[in-house]
């Protein structure tokens, strides 16, 4: 099993280290104060995800207004021909 490239025995290193660090009381400590910065870390990203779509969202109507439809779109006689002959080959 790898957990961000790293092995069982680097991660029990990485455990022990840590342990010796903080201590077995402080622990705890270290691990709530991790999720509590990992749970915000998330809402703060669905916050701004949630932003981002509204934009988009309110902003495409505009954009739908301004394109003109495919068969108005001005395309050179050539593009069109070669377009046909696709068609035409694939059936």
């Amino acid at each position: 099993m790898k957990l961000f490239g790293l092995g069982i025995p680097e991660l029990l290193i990485i455990l022990a280290v840590v342990l010796l660090i903080f201590g077995p009381k402080n622990l705890p400590k270290l691990g709530s104060a991790l999720g509590k910065s990992v749970k915000g870390l998330r809402a703060g990203m669905k916050e701004v995800q949630e932003e981002v779509s509204e934009k988009i969202e309110e902003e495409l109507p505009d954009a739908e207004e301004d394109a003109a439809p495919a068969d108005e779109q001005a395309a050179p006689k050539k593009v069109k021909k070669t377009v046909r002959t696709v068609k035409r080959s694939d059936n």
